[in-house]
């Protein structure tokens, strides 16, 4: 099993990939394809648009959220492809670690010249 830092480093050298190869300016749906297929390549298993659930008074229930990627059950990747970064997209993927539980959460910005300032990482505290 790959350590939590060698899963983000596999996860962002693929998105540099494709961003290297197609460059800034594409639809976020375009960059999500090939960043799956970059991933496969590199035998991370990537599950695409995962369901969500949220927990409320002890029911599951399906109120849309989706996840843009899951890799290996234990990083969620956020993708965009947007001017700039706002608050409100790192807020996105903070509920989305608490209602799964995991720790880490990628936010991946492929509208930027260079793709290290497309990259935010998340990491949420573990609940004692």
């Amino acid at each position: 099993m790959l350590i939590q830092a060698d899963l983000t480093e596999r996860i962002i050298g693929a998105a540099m990939k494709v961003h290297t190869e197609l460059g800034p300016g594409l639809l976020e749906s375009t960059y999500a394809a090939c960043l799956q297929y970059e991933m496969e390549a590199a035998d991370l298993r990537v599950e695409a648009q995962v369901k969500l659930p949220i927990a409320y008074r002890g029911a599951h229930l399906d109120a849309g959220y989706r996840l843009d990627f899951l890799v290996e059950g234990r990083v969620i990747l956020e993708l965009k492809a947007v001017e700039r970064v706002i608050p409100l997209h790192k807020a996105q993927l903070l509920p989305y670690l608490r209602l799964s539980g995991l720790q880490v959460g990628l936010l991946l910005n492929f509208n930027v010249v260079h793709f290290r300032q497309g990259i935010v990482r998340m990491v949420r505290s573990p609940v004692a």
